[in-house]
Formats: C-alpha cells, sequence, structure tokens
C-alpha cells in the first residue's frame, strides 16, 4: 500500500494521516471553530450583545477597514511567515477583541473596543488568507467541494455553541446586554484556537491521497508579495468577482443588527444564532456536494451551484422584503421563543434561511477560487485578496447602519449587490474554471512545443518527489 493511502488503525477504526488534508483542513476547521466561529456568535447578538449598537457598530468600521488592507496583504505575509506565526498572531486578537466587550460591560470605553477592533482586522485578515490557502490548495480537484463543507461545518459548528452560549447563560436574565460569564466563556474558547494553530504542519508537509505533495514551501520575500498582490489588482478573475466579494459580508450586518438584533429578546437572540449556524453547516455541505458530484465536468457544477443560490436567493430575499414591510424601527414587543407564540415562527424561519444562503454563497465562491489554481501560494494571495474586498464592503455597511438609514433601503441595497455578482461569477466559471481533461491537454500542447525546440543540453530525467521518494 501507499504511504500517502496508508492510515493508522485503532482497532478497527481507520483514523486519516496526521499530514493528509483532511487532517489538516479539520484542524484549520477548529482553529476558526474557536476564534471566527465565537466571533460571529458575538455578533450575532446585535451590537456585541449591548444595548446601545453605536460602540460595536465603529469597532467593526475599524475591524473591517483595517481587515480590507490586511485581507489582500495577509496572503504575502502568510508566505513570507509560514503559517504558524501568521496563524498564531491573527487568532490572538480575537481574544483582545471579546475582552474589550467585558471591559465595556463595566466601564463604557469606546476606545478600547475600537482599537481591538482595529487590532482584530489585522488578525482576521492573517488568519482567513492562511484559511483559505490551506482550504483550497490541499485536497484534489474532485474534492474541493467536500473540503470546503468540512471547513464550512466545523468552523460554522463554532456559531451554534456560541449562540447557545448567551442562550444559557442568559436564560433567566433581563438585561438587554449579555453578562460578564457569556464575554469570559468566549475569551476561553478564543484562547485555545490561538494555541490550536501550533498543531497545523507547513503545507510542504502534506501529503494528498494520491501520493502528491501540496506544494514544496520556499518562504517569499517582501518585494515578491508586494508585486504579486498589485498583480492582483489587474487579475481578469478577481476583478469579475469583485461584486461577489463585496456582496458577501455586505448583508450581515442587516442580518445581525436589524432582524436579530432588533426583532427578539436577548436569550432568543442567542437561540437564533445556534440556528443560523446550523444552517450554514447544512448549506454548505449541501453545496459542497452538487459541487463535487453532481456532473462529471467541473463547469457543469459550478452552473449547477450558481443557479441554486440564485433561486434560494431571490426566494429568501423575497420573504426578507415582506418581513421588512412590516416594522421600521425596534418593536415595543420583543420577541420570545416561548412567548410569541406563532408570531415568533416567521421571523425565525427567515432567520435560518439567511444563515443557509449565506454558506451556499460563499462555498460557491471559495470553490471557484479554488479552481484557479493549485499551489498554495497563489490561492493564499486569491483568498486574501476575496477577504480584503469582503471587509471592505462590510466596513461600509457597518456605517450604512451606524447612520440609521432605513431599514427597508439596507435590504434593498444587500439584495441588488448580490444579484449583480451571480453573472458575473457564471462568467468566471465560464472562462476560466477548467475540466481536468482540458488542463492535461493544454500542458501536453505546451510540452510539444518544448519538445521541438533544439537543446543544447543532454536529456536529464527528473522525477516528481511524492511521498516516501526523493529527486533523483
Amino acid at each position: 500500500m501507499d504511504i500517502a493511502e496508508k492510515k493508522h488503525g485503532l482497532g478497527s477504526l481507520a483514523v486519516p494521516r496526521y499530514n493528509s488534508p483532511v487532517v489538516q483542513v479539520a484542524l484549520i476547521g477548529l482553529v476558526c471553530f474557536c476564534c471566527p466561529g465565537m466571533f460571529s456568535a458575538l455578533s450575532g447578538m446585535g451590537g456585541g450583545g449591548q444595548v446601545d449598537h453605536t460602540a460595536a457598530n465603529d469597532a467593526n468600521t475599524a475591524l473591517y477597514t483595517a481587515f480590507a488592507v490586511f485581507g489582500i496583504l495577509g496572503g504575502g505575509i502568510y508566505n513570507i511567515l509560514g503559517p504558524h506565526v501568521t496563524l498564531f498572531s491573527g487568532c490572538a486578537t480575537y481574544v483582545l477583541y471579546a475582552a474589550s466587550f467585558l471591559y465595556y460591560n463595566h466601564h463604557q470605553s469606546r476606545t478600547f473596543v475600537i482599537a481591538a477592533g482595529a487590532l482584530l482586522g489585522v488578525g482576521a485578515g492573517l488568519l482567513w488568507a492562511g484559511q483559505g490557502a490551506i482550504m483550497t490548495s490541499y485536497p484534489t480537484e474532485n474534492r474541493k467541494g467536500a473540503y470546503i463543507s468540512l471547513f464550512w461545518g466545523i468552523f460554522s459548528s463554532g456559531g451554534v455553541v456560541g449562540g447557545f452560549i448567551p442562550f444559557i447563560l442568559n436564560y433567566s436574565s433581563n438585561n438587554e446586554s449579555v453578562n460578564d460569564a457569556t464575554y469570559i466563556t468566549f475569551m476561553a474558547f478564543m484562547s485555545l484556537g490561538t494555541l490550536l494553530t501550533l498543531a497545523l504542519l507547513r503545507p510542504d508537509k502534506v501529503v494528498r491521497e494520491d501520493g502528491s505533495k501540496v506544494t514544496l514551501l520556499k518562504y517569499s520575500s517582501v518585494w515578491t508579495e508586494a508585486s504579486e498582490i498589485l498583480k492582483l489588482f489587474g487579475n481578469r478573475n478577481m476583478l469579475l468577482l469583485l461584486p461577489a466579494s463585496w456582496a458577501s459580508n455586505f448583508f450581515i450586518t442587516y442580518q445581525f443588527n436589524n432582524v436579530n438584533g432588533l426583532l427578539f429578546n436577548v436569550r432568543t437572540r442567542g437561540l437564533n444564532n445556534a440556528f443560523y449556524w446550523l444552517a450554514q453547516i447544512l448549506g454548505s455541505a449541501a453545496i459542497g456536494y452538487v459541487l463535487d458530484s453532481s456532473f462529471k465536468s467541473r463547469r457543469k457544477r459550478g452552473y449547477v451551484g450558481v443557479g441554486i443560490v440564485v433561486v434560494l436567493g431571490t426566494v429568501i430575499w423575497g420573504g426578507g422584503l415582506a418581513n421588512q414591510l412590516r416594522y421600521k424601527s425596534k418593536p415595543v414587543n420583543e420577541l420570545d421563543f416561548k412567548g410569541s407564540g406563532s408570531a415568533f415562527a416567521g421571523p425565525f424561519v427567515l432567520y435560518f434561511c439567511y444563515g443557509l444562503l449565506d454558506a451556499m454563497f460563499q462555498t460557491v465562491c471559495y470553490w471557484i477560487i479554488g479552481a484557479l489554481a493549485d499551489d498554495s501560494e497563489t490561492l493564499s494571495r486569491y483568498s486574501g485578496f476575496y477577504k480584503g474586498v469582503q471587509s471592505a464592503g462590510a466596513a461600509v455597511a457597518w456605517q450604512i447602519d451606524a447612520r440609521k438609514t432605513p431599514l427597508l433601503a439596507q435590504l434593498l441595497i444587500n439584495w441588488a449587490l448580490i444579484t449583480v455578482s451571480y453573472p458575473l461569477v457564471v462568467l468566471v466559471i465560464f472562462s476560466s474554471v477548467k475540466d481536468k481533461d482540458e488542463v492535461q491537454g493544454q500542458e501536453m500542447e505546451a510540452g510539444k512545443g518544448f519538445e521541438q525546440l533544439d537543446s543544447p543540453f543532454p536529456s536529464v530525467q527528473i522525477t516528481s518527489t511524492i511521498a516516501g521518494e526523493e529527486n533523483r
């Protein structure tokens, strides 16, 4: 049996190799379970769990402004510093952010919260660039959808657990802000996630199921990365994905603050968040299966995936419009999962569907990015660019809400942005997502061209490195 296929046995249970892509993607999923997953649960409370959303809105503006810059730079930093330093540094900023809200519970210092938000923007840019490289470059072509779904399921489970934390700890509380224990619990999870980054292997130590290594990691230079990052702004595919990137986190401000944050009381918001992130797990798993298994042609799978998102997106945002027409500001009577009866059901199902759509849309985006290259260096830059533009959009969205923009206008802006992105995403699939036989054909044609050239050098046989072999 090839070493790439070997699994360690525990009785009759086969355990994947530690240096296999599935284990490494699961590990980065656990890191994001603890850090961004808990952050998402905290944000999903509306206003960071505070009565006044102003401090959280300003902190999130600072966060996503910094994230926009360091998301784009993050891929280059990851290629220079490697995974351990980059990911550990990024995760540590999540702990500080949660601590700032704990401090705010007692001292109402907006300055600390905003500064912590800006630092988190730097850290999140580093983390998500590395995460994107691991998730999209480690799997083989026919497993990219499954691995993206695996990551998204583990990451979103953090939101599920994080949603139950305020639900349980504030179940009997009448306060409109969450208690100290909620923030302390979030900080504990985030600290664990920071330590877990040290368990990840370097990319060149990871071996795929077919025996190929992920990449020969060569730490880059500042000038090389600066040059490659600048090229992204002229990259046709990255420019076509700009609207999708911008829209992909734009809507969370509206959904978190003006649906969950306005319509429900504190304990019900926590419960809603748990189901919102459960919906993300289901949505990513479903669309990931379609993207891997629906057709032999990778391009056709992409078309089907986008088509499903378009249909569901139109229906769900249409339901959101019907819901939004019922209120213009915070209702007098907040909805409670126990006391509001049937009035609770409609907004709850809508919020669940928002989570479903978010995961499906972002899984499609990551799948497309993963189809554009195979090496972690390139994909770290692509993922960083995606997250950077995404964060720039989110920074604008938080300020739109902070300036008390009418809720109906916010919904229509979100719906329009995501709708505009659909045909451009299809164009990327049409022009740049290649089937395996197309890629092999192009490589063979290129090889024939080289064979026709007269070489002054004698023939040299070169074999690629696979698990258990050396170059010879």
